[in-house]
């Protein structure tokens, strides 16, 4: 008899299986010694109520409130029978263990009573014993083995419950891990976006003025030509410096530095090559700021002379920082046709691309009609 395929099938642990053998073959080993007075040697009858006790708790995982009932009513015949009761114990006590560590207290106790009763009968069927003794046997085992059950039962439960806060906390890290990607995902867009959108902006003015000035002025064009060569590799090292932070591992330092607000000059020179007139007014205490800071107030500066480039070509720009006690602040003003002119709306994915910056780092930005005509950005980051 294959024991492991027809526990498999029953849907019963081969371990159910070995123990319900261990303890038949113990109680008929027991079964064989002398019994105490009173008591009758096991016969054929002793012999199928033991294997009948002892074999039922191989279910004691399946159905053990059943198995308890069977076993306390084979058990009560094999006493009412005339049989020594310990040789039928061990499966009693099992079945009651099994119920306390699998079922509610309230199943637990009405099972503990059941053992109590049909131990108190065995003490009954036999006068020469100490019915003292056999209820306070009864009334002990019956309350330990109910509370090591119980204990084991409520492991299950807290193991049970650490299994799904486990599993729970590993979707979540799931879930935060798949945010990441989108926000690097979202950061390495915006910053391709304002990279592309600012250097293309001055190829196109650049690569117009050399067109329109190219047989009437020839050091105009070919200053137009060198500007749209060096604003090409400008773009180019910073695409690049994108990509090697993206391939680099996380301990390498970039090749080159993210812009920062030291590089202002470098970008409002550029924007005046273009032919929009561009100043630069420093207020305030100044101070280093956090990298992730002066990179967004660079972006902004960037987008905000990238839209004047775009859509007030002819027009002059004022940038202002202003360093703040608790807050810096970088505000582009521009004296174009504003908000409201044929070539410029209100909005765009630029702005909101800006203010999505300006909202990862704390801060807040507006943008709309300036105080005196034209078009404003204003942006404040804490500090």
């Amino acid at each position: 008899m294959n024991v492991r395929g027809w526990s498999a099938r029953m849907h019963v642990p081969a371990l159910d299986v070995a123990l319900a053998l261990g303890l038949t073959v113990t109680s008929l080993l027991l079964g064989r010694e002398k019994p105490p007075p009173g008591w009758h040697s096991l016969g054929t009858t002793g012999l199928v109520l033991v294997c009948a006790v002892n074999l039922v708790t191989v279910a004691r995982r399946v159905a053990p409130v059943l198995v308890m009932a069977a076993v306390s009513i084979g058990w009560a015949v094999y006493i009412a029978a005339g049989f020594w009761p310990v040789v039928n114990s061990l499966a009693a006590l099992l079945a009651l263990y099994s119920v306390a560590a699998s079922r509610p207290p309230r199943e637990a106790a009405g099972c503990a009573g059941a053992l109590v009763a049909v131990w108190l009968y065995a003490g009954l069927s036999n006068p020469a014993g100490s019915m003292a003794t056999v209820a306070m046997q009864a009334v002990v085992m019956a309350a330990t083995l109910w509370k090591f059950g119980d204990n084991a039962r409520q492991l299950a439960l807290r193991n049970a419950e650490l299994a799904r806060l486990a599993d729970q906390l590993r979707r979540e890290q799931e879930e935060r891990s798949r945010h990441a990607v989108t926000y690097e995902r979202v950061r390495i867009a915006r910053e391709l976006h304002d990279v592309v959108a600012h250097h293309l902006s001055v190829v196109s003015v650049q690569a117009g003025l050399a067109q329109y000035v190219f047989d009437s002025d020839r050091e105009t064009a070919r200053g137009a030509v060198e500007t749209i060569a060096s604003t090409g590799r400008e773009a180019l090292e910073e695409v690049r410096r994108l990509l090697v932070l993206l391939r680099a591992p996380l301990d390498t330092e970039p090749s080159a530095p993210a812009p920062d607000l030291g590089s202002l000059d470098d970008l409002a020179e550029r924007v005046r090559e273009s032919g929009v007139a561009v100043s630069l007014r420093f207020s305030g205490r100044k101070r280093p700021l956090a990298p992730g800071a002066e990179l967004c107030l660079h972006r902004v500066v960037q987008e905000s002379l990238t839209n004047v480039l775009k859509h007030a070509p002819a027009a002059s720009a004022v940038v202002r920082i202003h360093y703040g006690e608790h807050e810096v602040s970088a505000t582009v003003t521009d004296d174009g046709p504003g908000p409201t002119g044929p070539t410029r709306p209100g909005g765009g994915h630029g702005v909101v691309g800006m203010r999505e910056r300006a909202r990862l780092y704390g801060g807040t930005l507006a943008a709309g009609p300036g105080p005196d005509g034209g078009f404003e950005v204003a942006l404040t980051l804490p500090v």
